[in-house]
Parts: C-alpha cells; sequence; structure tokens
C-alpha cells in the first residue's frame, strides 16, 4: 500500500476518543465535517505522496479552521492549495498567514514535489479544536491551551503519534513546530515512550509571522538546514 493509501486511511479514521472536553470547546474534524476537505486531502496525498519513500515527520499542533480546518491538508489554506498545488478548490478563499510561511519555506525548498518527497507533516493531536466565544462565533484553541482540554486529550494524542509512526515514517529524527508548550509536551512523551531518537524544534510559522516577519528568511533558512542536517 502506497503511503498515500495509508495516510488517508489514517485520516478517514480520525474520530474524537478522548475524555469529555470542557464547556464551550469544540472538535473540528475536517474529515468528518466537511466532504470536499476529505475529497481535497486524498487528491493532494495521491498527487505528493503515491509512493513507498520513507519520509521524516514534521508534528505541528494542531489544525486550525483556515488552512488544515477548510483542506484537509496540514498547513495548507485554500490559497496555497490553489496556487502552490494546483489543487482545485470551491468555496471562500481563506488566508492563513501560517501557511503562507509553509510554502515560501517550500518554494525555497525546492517547491511542493521535492519537500513532500522527504518530509510528512501533521500534527501532535491531529484535530483541531475551537472556543465557542460569548457572541456565538468560533476561535482557534490548541490542545494545551486550558489543563482540562490538555488532560482530555492526553490518551487520544499518544494513540495518534503512535498511528501516525506506524504510517512508514523515520524515527530518526521528529521535527516539532512550536518551541514552547508543544515541543515541551512532545519532549515529555518522548522521554517516556521512545518514539524518537531526536526531537529538533523549530519555532511555529504562526508565531513567525505574527511577532518576527522581518527576520522571515532567517527562519526560512533555519528550517531549510534543520532538513539538511536530518538528511546527511
Amino acid at each position: 500500500m502506497p503511503f498515500s493509501d495509508r495516510i488517508i486511511a489514517f485520516n478517514r479514521g480520525l474520530t474524537y476518543t478522548g475524555k469529555k472536553l470542557p464547556e464551550g470547546i469544540r472538535v473540528m474534524n475536517p474529515y468528518q465535517e466537511d466532504p470536499q476537505a476529505l475529497k481535497i486531502s486524498e487528491a493532494f496525498y495521491h498527487k505528493f505522496y503515491n509512493d513507498n519513500q520513507v519520509r521524516l515527520l514534521i508534528l505541528g499542533i494542531n489544525p486550525g479552521r483556515f488552512g488544515g480546518g477548510l483542506t484537509g491538508v496540514p498547513f495548507t489554506d485554500p490559497k496555497r492549495l490553489i496556487s502552490a498545488c494546483h489543487i482545485p478548490y470551491e468555496g471562500k478563499i481563506t488566508h492563513e498567514p501560517s501557511s503562507v510561511f509553509i510554502y515560501e519555506m517550500i518554494h525555497a525548498y525546492g517547491g511542493p514535489k521535492a519537500f513532500y518527497q522527504d518530509l510528512y507533516i501533521n500534527s501532535v493531536c491531529p484535530l483541531g479544536f475551537t472556543q465557542i466565544q460569548e457572541n456565538g462565533k468560533e476561535k482557534n484553541y490548541n490542545y494545551y491551551d486550558s489543563p482540562e482540554l490538555l488532560k482530555a486529550v492526553a490518551d487520544f494524542n499518544l494513540e495518534n503519534i503512535q498511528r501516525q509512526i506506524g504510517l512508514g515514517i523515520s524515527t530518526e529524527v521528529c521535527f516539532c513546530f512550536g518551541t514552547g508548550k508543544n515541543e515541551a509536551y512532545l519532549r515529555k512523551l518522548n522521554e517516556t515512550h521512545g518514539f524518537f531518537k531526536k526531537i529538533v524544534g523549530l519555532e511555529h510559522p504562526r508565531f513567525i509571522m505574527q511577532y518576527k516577519t522581518a527576520q522571515k528568511q532567517f527562519y526560512i533558512d533555519k528550517y531549510l538546514q534543520a532538513f539538511a542536517n536530518a538528511r546527511s
């Protein structure tokens, strides 16, 4: 079975199995909520992962509403899906800053074909969360944003890291997007379970775009060097 079909089966089977969520927090599962997201993600993985290449793993935090929450592809908003991946999208064309950084970095790497041949991106928690506000609108919510949510999703996160390793990725090194709470959480899990020989933390794309835009090229170069070191 090619890597593409393994990923697609993983996504199709994603169902939140953790403990009860805190009040006002909702699970965001694009693969069950939006038939287009499932269709798009399948087209993406068939296009870039239809082989048996062993790839290095990148783990982000969890999907956001305007990127993977719409397309089913981590760090890929509709704009980048169309312009960089050349996969059609119907509906509102949203813009996610993290996706902007990732695809500028991917372009510097050599383009989507070259990048996705070597690396596979997902998240510590492969499903997203939103917080329902008083006005009824939703905002992104990270799995570690409250002690209650962190406790609720602990077993779910552990199970899905194990399942992602089971897809056939390399366990030599894992890249972690987020050098704060996400990296600390992943390192603690790795110390207990020995998933990876090495974890390399990289500043999260959202952090870079929000606080370090003027140094964006520095972080692109840092990402590329980290990936090159892992392949050497």
